[in-house]
């Protein structure tokens, strides 16, 4: 392997290694909140009036250690998406990734930007995008270090995922999962716990019509168990969250139907899919049944990006290596002078 081969190889291993710290962040970040702790240090950037850097190791005790540890990561993945770019810069001869590695640089500037606002304002909508950049900027990164590897520089792993047809269907089936991620961040983000605590039934109906008299018995015994009230609007948004999974579902399952005959890249990436987004229902059933347990809970954020990071990185390739895409780049080799 000469020199330039084992310079594109290291780029590649920092993208991984990027990727996996900033999963790290995002776990680190949907702990904090299902821990209810968002507002433990109430100042930024600083923490409690000292530099985020030198904040004193006595002090990291109780809901303090879970929230300045997520900043801390959150420096540190800043940092490296930072360092992520230069090394494209100096080492990708693809301008289109090297602009991805800059628009990388310029999310996660504005997600740090949301998080330190949604502390100063204490605004939960801002924890909603927050979250939901968050999202967006990892799957980014996944596309760069797709793009990175040998496989794909190479074209070699173009074999592997020939599905003529299937790209809408990729492409439908993420955005879908991306809004239910959304639907799901804004159920977290309220901060009234769970609306609704049977399933998969919901109050004893399968989709409960709560009127007004039976909205004020429900947060009668809320507030004695020492919970927040609820709203029907609450309610109808976690009944909406349940519905999708079941249309989901659905859809998962007729997309692995149509990827059978695809090539073998597709048909293993379709049925891990499924299993992904199973293990993702069983979560959320869980996560009921533990009254939103943190453990459970982290358990399932972290599920749901794992099932929009695959999605991500399946519309990438199939886009890529599809038929019209191929023609695409033999047109521009024929532009090129010899």
């Amino acid at each position: 392997m000469n020199h330039y081969g084992t310079a594109r190889t290291l780029v590649f291993a920092y993208a991984v290694l990027t990727v996996s710290v900033a999963f790290v962040l995002l776990l680190s970040g949907g702990l904090v909140t299902s821990k209810g702790l968002g507002m433990t240090v109430p100042d930024w950037p600083n923490s409690y009036g000292y530099n985020m850097f030198l904040f004193p190791l006595s002090r990291w005790v109780g809901g303090i250690f879970y929230e300045h540890v997520h900043r801390l990561i959150a420096s540190g993945v800043g940092l490296m998406t930072i360092f992520l770019a230069l090394a494209l810069w100096m080492a990708e001869p693809r301008k289109w990734v090297r602009v991805l590695g800059y628009f990388a640089v310029a999310a996660v500037i504005v997600q740090g930007v949301l998080g330190g606002l949604r502390v100063t304002m204490i605004l939960d909508e801002l924890g909603i995008f927050h979250g939901m950049l968050a999202q967006a900027y990892i799957s980014l990164l996944i596309v760069i270090a797709v793009a990175t590897s040998k496989a794909f520089a190479t074209g070699g792993a173009r074999w592997r995922w020939h599905a003529p047809g299937l790209m809408r269907w990729a492409l439908a089936l993420t955005g879908l999962v991306y809004l239910q991620l959304a639907l799901g961040a804004t159920i977290r983000h309220e901060h009234a716990g769970l609306s609704i605590h049977d399933f998969p039934l919901a109050y004893g109906e399968v989709w409960p019509m709560v009127t007004a008299e039976q909205l004020a018995v429900i947060n009668g015994a809320r507030i004695a168990a020492g919970e927040v009230p609820t709203t029907v609007g609450q309610i109808h948004l976690q009944m909406v969250h349940r519905t999708m999974a079941v249309v989901l579902t659905a859809l998962f399952l007729v997309y692995v139907w149509k990827a059978r005959r695809a090539a073998v890249g597709v048909r293993l990436a379709s049925r891990w899919w499924l299993a992904l987004l199973i293990v993702q229902v069983t979560l959320g059933a869980w996560t009921v049944w533990s009254n939103k347990a943190a453990d459970v809970t982290t358990a399932h954020v972290a599920v749901g990006a794992l099932i929009l990071f695959f999605g991500v990185a399946q519309c990438f390739l199939l886009g890529a290596f599809s038929p019209r895409a191929a023609q695409l780049k033999r047109e521009k080799a024929q532009l090129v002078p010899a």
